[in-house]
């Protein structure tokens, strides 16, 4: 097997900083396996890129389960709580209406409207809640400085270390990401502040 190609301009240019490292790999397996040797050396600010989902990445990352169920959860168990207080309330209480001798504060007429409200407060949680957990929007990425990325949605499987990662030395990260047998490893730089 080749060396990969190392892409770096040995000073950072004027007015960059690094922000990561982005390794190419051909073939999903070999993603996959870079992905667990990182998190096997203890690095968590990583990511993988990839054109389609990989079976097992998430493990591979050592990425937790997601939180967003338990917003959901929360945001249906509060449109199931107001839809019937506000029933309970307006029928029952502030403005009753008594109609053929029935209850105002009736369970089966108000279950339409709890199940709706219910399913609103669940989806605004999903949106916002997936927004909010994986950081978005967010406009600018220091990915988008390689040129070599354009080739993740296409059939280029990638994986990025972040120079923030606790972790992260360069040349030890360089030598690690290495020994996975990458087809390229390149410096990223962003806009230093």
């Amino acid at each position: 097997m080749s060396s990969p190609e190392y892409r770096s301009a040995a000073p950072p240019p004027a007015g960059k900083r690094l922000a990561l490292l982005l390794a190419e790999y051909a073939t999903p397996g070999e993603c996959l396996h870079a992905a667990e040797k990182l998190r096997d050396a203890g690095y968590s600010k990583f990511d993988s890129h990839t054109p389609f989902p990989i079976h097992g990445m998430d493990k591979a990352i050592g990425l937790p389960d997601s939180k967003l169920g338990f917003l959901v959860f929360a945001g249906g168990l509060t449109g199931t709580t107001l839809a019937f207080t506000m029933m309970m309330w307006m029928n029952g209480v502030d403005y009753p209406l008594i109609i053929g001798g029935k209850p105002a504060t009736s369970i089966p007429s108000m279950i339409p409207i709890m199940f709706e409200l219910t399913v609103l407060l669940s989806a605004f949680a999903a949106v916002f809640g997936m927004f909010h957990l994986n950081r978005l929007p967010r406009h600018n990425h220091p990915l988008f400085e390689s040129e070599n990325f354009g080739k993740f949605s296409d059939d280029r499987f990638f994986i990025s270390v972040e120079v923030e990662d606790p972790k992260f030395k360069l040349d030890r990260t360089k030598e690690l990401l290495s020994k996975t047998h990458p087809a390229s490893v390149e410096e990223v730089y962003e806009e230093a502040q």
